[in-house]
């Protein structure tokens, strides 16, 4: 397994639309088990495949609590097919945009279809962070970043922040 390099804001790669995953094969689990290992090092809890610079629709989550086992899970052209109309509201972060964290309100229960590693289809009734781990990795699929769900004021702050921040390692 390989520590992958993560993209940081504002790489334009981020705003990417994924393109799905035609076959499970051993790329896929290979690309799996490297992005677990990268969201494990990070420390995070979900992985959306464009953040380690593969546009395809592939989620890696692990929600498990600290002193928990470990509880990997992987996502293959997940979508949601139906939400509550309950909110939730949660600090979200993002390992592509470091050290930055807001409060985000989103369904707090979704329905997700998926295609797992055993190539079978799956549906799924998600609440609580699961729910929102989920959401917030789907939208990393279509190019919407968290930062995409709070004020623009904020939003801005955060782009120009990362965008100078970029412009000195390069």
């Amino acid at each position: 397994m390989t520590i992958k390099p993560l993209i940081i804001l504002p790489d334009p790669l981020l705003r990417e639309v994924s393109r799905p995953v035609e076959t499970v094969d051993d790329q896929v689990r290979r690309l799996s088990a490297d992005m677990l290992e990268t969201m494990y090092d990070a420390p995070g809890i979900g992985l959306a495949a464009i953040q380690v610079g593969e546009p395809l629709r592939m989620l890696v989550i692990d929600v498990a609590r600290e002193g928990e086992e470990k509880a990997p899970r992987v996502f293959l052209n997940p979508e949601i097919v139906a939400a509550t109309d309950e909110r939730n509201t949660y600090e979200e972060g993002c390992l592509s945009i470091p050290d930055y964290y807001a409060e985000v309100e989103r369904p707090a229960g979704v329905t997700v279809r998926y295609l797992g590693l055993d190539g079978a289809m799956h549906e799924e009734q998600a609440d609580g962070i699961l729910a929102t781990c989920l959401q917030h990795e789907i939208d990393h699929l279509n190019g919407v970043l968290f930062i995409d769900h709070i004020s623009k004021l904020k939003r801005d702050m955060v782009v120009k922040k990362f965008t100078k921040a970029a412009r000195k390692i390069g």
